[in-house]
C-alpha cells in the first residue's frame, strides 16, 4: 500500500552536487552491483555518467533519516531535451518511429535505481508519484524506456522474454522495434510451453510495475554487453493506464 513516510521526499536536481550524488547511486548500482561500463564511467570518483545526463532532468528520492542521502533515481527525458541531445537515449537501441509519428508528447525514462537498502518497501512509490507530478504537469501523453534484464544470455532468458512477448506486446501503432543489427527475438518458446509463475517470477519488478500499469513492451529485446544487460523497450500510453495500480503509485505521499 502507498506509504506517507515524511522520512522522504522527491524533487529534481537543483545543482552539480546533487547531480553528483545521483550519479554516485547509479555507480554503486549499475557499475558495482550489476557489472556495468561506458565511456564516462568515473571509476575514480565513482560516478556512472554519459552524454545524455546534460539533456535530462533528475529526479531523486532524499531519506531525510540519513542526512538528505540520495538513495533513489529517475532520469527523466522530454521531447525538448531530446531533440536538443540530438534523440533519446533509447534510439540506440530501437526505432521510435511509430512514437515519433504518434505526434504526442513523449517522456523517456531511464537509469531508475535505488539503494539496496530500499528496495521492497515504500521508498519506489515514493519516486513513481513524483514522477506522476511530473506527468501531469507537463501532459505527457506516452512514457517509454528500456528496462532490462541481468546478463546478456537471451536463452537463460526465454522464459520471461517469451511471456513478455506472447502476453505484452504493443499494439502496432505503439510497436517500437529493436534495430535489426542487435535485434534478439523475444518469442523464443511457445507459450504453451511456459511456466508463466516463474517467468514472471524471473521478470524484475520495475517491469513488471510497468505492465500492471498498462504498459507493453516492443518487439524485440537489446543485448547490451557494455551495461552486462538484456534490454526490453516498455512503452505507456498515459490515457489507457490501468485506473487502480495508478492510483496505487501516485497516492504514496499526502
Amino acid at each position: 500500500m502507498p506509504s506517507n513516510d515524511p522520512r522522504f521526499s522527491c524533487r529534481l536536481t537543483r545543482d552539480a552536487a546533487e547531480l553528483a550524488a545521483a550519479q554516485r547511486l547509479r555507480y554503486e548500482v549499475f557499475v558495482e552491483e550489476l557489472g556495468a561500463d561506458g565511456p564516462m564511467v568515473d571509476h575514480t570518483t565513482r560516478r556512472e555518467a554519459d552524454a545524455f545526463d546534460p539533456f535530462n532532468d533528475h529526479l531523486i528520492l532524499l531519506d531525510h533519516d540519513r542526512g538528505d542521502a540520495v538513495v533513489g533515481v529517475y532520469r527523466l527525458l522530454t521531447g525538448e531535451g531530446a531533440a536538443r541531445a540530438g534523440r533519446f537515449y533509447s534510439e540506440g537501441e530501437y526505432d521510435l518511429a511509430p512514437l515519433r509519428a504518434s505526434g504526442r508528447r513523449l517522456l523517456e525514462l531511464g537509469r531508475s535505481c535505488l539503494h539496496p537498502d530500499y528496495r521492497g518497501g515504500s521508498a519506489m512509490l515514493h519516486l513513481w508519484a513524483a514522477l506522476a507530478d511530473y506527468v501531469r504537469e507537463r501532459d505527457i501523453e506516452i512514457l517509454f524506456g528500456v528496462a532490462s534484464f541481468h546478463g546478456t544470455d537471451p536463452t537463460a532468458l526465454a522464459a520471461p522474454l517469451s511471456i513478455l512477448h506472447h502476453r505484452h506486446l504493443a499494439p502496432p501503432e505503439l510497436r517500437v522495434r529493436a534495430h535489426a543489427a542487435r535485434f534478439q527475438r523475444m518469442d523464443l518458446l511457445p507459450e504453451s510451453a511456459i511456466d508463466r509463475t516463474a517467468a514472471m517470477r524471473a521478470t524484475p519488478a520495475l517491469i513488471k510495475a510497468y505492465l500492471r500499469l498498462g504498459g507493453f513492451v516492443g518487439e524485440g529485446a537489446f543485448v547490451d554487453h557494455a551495461f552486462n544487460t538484456t534490454d526490453v523497450c516498455l512503452v505507456m500510453d498515459t490515457a489507457q493506464m490501468n485506473a487502480r495500480q495508478r492510483d496505487i503509485y501516485t497516492k504514496a505521499r499526502p
